[in-house]
């Protein structure tokens, strides 16, 4: 049941009066004629898994076990290569055999995997897997200004990406969308029924939470899929008893959303801010992301600047991506509103929400394209029908609140955690800080952590969902 706000007698008249006028003042607004399904995109509505695939990713055929064979092997020997000292000489030498090994495989043909797309799903999500495992266990005092990943990696890795459309790297498909199984393979594909985190670079049920976290506010929004969904079918949004069913759809949103802020902040319960900042989120970092990350190099293939390889985020997320586009929040600030982006946000990184999208399977990107390119845009709806503009605005309201936790959790897990100095000299950390504190010395100037730099783009993508309320 979801709740269903009672309206006064004087508002309801005047709620009424306004759904007649918008049916004598504009035109009808009619569903358009056939219309891609959200299966054509990939989006699972009558699995009820939504951008998840509707069974678990299996396993690479036999022809393919040198890959699933080391990434195996990685999960059981490789630690984060700036974690290594000097006296670490077993995992340093499990480390470089580990590597040697992925340098002497040889090219493995995709040809096979191709008329699968779930094969091709795992295989970009082991092949992902390995090459940021190959990056980030190299010891720092082996480090580069570049590491090269081998071919043997680089061309399948780039093949596969290229038919599923999405970045050579791991993003949020690869740990979230496709990184699960079923608890029990007879019962039902459900949130109780899967297992989250089936591969890990930690090893720590805090990296596995934080996974599970994320999937859950995927299996969330499902349900907002659906809402959408409803919303785009409707003969009408002209009558009174569309204006109504939109009202009634607006206000399962809001509880949806409630729901997906409430699963945010519970993270804090699950996953410790020291071991996901020191020893989960390195394992993210993609070419050149940090002061101390290398330049990647795909032996043979193209210039890595040419390339999207930031790693994951959950601004990868195809589930937010919709909601935004269904309110129609600006995040580039192109558009007039109210009130004016502070210098602050213009400061911010405007085009980050449109980047994260090539981080997205193909498939699911268009499904967003499709979402924006409506020809019954919810906000314009909302401007033009007085009596649906205070139900819009709650469900604004709610994306905000669950911006302001997002705040919240990120000065949590990353700006509080990339500013804190208490590291104990027996603490894994501590060499990469110490590594960190030279190459300040040497270039003479604080190399900084991308803490400020992500409370500015959030804090600004936070002030453009307020500004896409309409005034009343």
């Amino acid at each position: 049941m979801y709740p269903i706000d009672l309206l006064s007698p004087s508002h309801l008249f005047s709620n009424v009066l306004s759904v007649l006028n918008s049916v004598q003042l504009h035109s009808r607004k009619e569903a358009p004629g056939a219309q891609p399904t959200p299966a054509d995109f990939e989006v699972n509505l009558q699995t009820n898994t939504g951008f998840l695939p509707e069974k678990p990713i299996p396993r690479l055929p036999e022809a393919y076990s040198a890959w699933e064979d080391a990434l195996k092997r990685a999960q059981e020997v490789l630690v984060l290569g700036e974690n290594l000292t000097e006296e670490d000489t077993e995992s340093r030498a499990d480390g470089e055999l580990w590597r040697s090994q992925m340098r002497g495989l040889p090219v493995i043909s995709i040809n096979d995997l191709k008329t699968d797309k779930q094969l091709l799903r795992r295989a970009h999500k082991v092949l992902a897997f390995l090459v940021h495992f190959y990056v980030h266990s190299i010891p720092p005092d082996q480090e580069a200004g570049s590491v090269v990943i081998p071919r043997s990696l680089a061309t399948p890795l780039l093949e596969v990406s290229d038919v599923l459309r999405m970045a050579p790297v791991l993003t949020f498909a690869d740990t979230v969308l496709w990184n699960w199984e079923l608890v029990n393979p007879e019962l039902p594909v459900t949130i109780e029924n899967m297992r989250f985190g089936v591969e890990l670079f930690s090893g720590t049920e805090d990296e596995r939470n934080f996974w599970f976290g994320n999937a859950k506010v995927e299996m969330l929004g499902v349900e907002m899929l659906h809402l959408f969904n409803e919303y785009h079918s409707l003969p009408n949004v002209s009558d009174f008893a569309s204006v109504c069913k939109i009202n009634r759809l607006l206000t399962r949103l809001v509880a949806i959303v409630d729901r997906v802020e409430e699963t945010l902040t519970a993270m804090r319960d699950l996953v410790d801010p020291s071991t996901f900042y020191w020893q989960v989120r390195p394992w993210f970092n993609g070419s050149a992301s940090g002061p101390s990350s290398p330049t990647w190099v795909f032996e043979d293939g193209p210039d890595a600047s040419t390339l999207d390889l930031s790693g994951p985020s959950a601004g990868q997320s195809s589930v937010m991506h919709a909601l935004d586009i269904f309110l129609d929040v600006d995040f580039k600030l192109q558009q007039r509103r109210h009130p004016a982006p502070s210098e602050s946000n213009k400061r911010s990184d405007l085009g980050f929400m449109e980047r994260m999208r090539r981080y997205m399977p193909g498939a699911h990107r268009d499904y967003l394209s499709h979402l924006a390119n409506t020809s019954r845009p919810l906000r314009e709806l909302a401007k033009s029908t007085p009596a649906v503009k205070e139900s819009y605005n709650a469900a604004v309201s709610a994306v905000r609140k669950f911006r302001d936790s997002h705040i919240r959790i990120a000065c949590l897990y990353v700006v509080s955690m990339a500013r804190s100095t208490a590291i104990p000299v027996g603490c894994p950390v501590f060499a990469m800080m110490k590594r960190i504190e030279r190459q300040q010395k040497q270039t003479g100037h604080s190399t900084g952590t991308g803490g400020n730099e992500l409370s500015l783009l959030l804090k600004s993508n936070r002030d453009a969902t307020a500004r896409t309320a309409i005034k009343i």
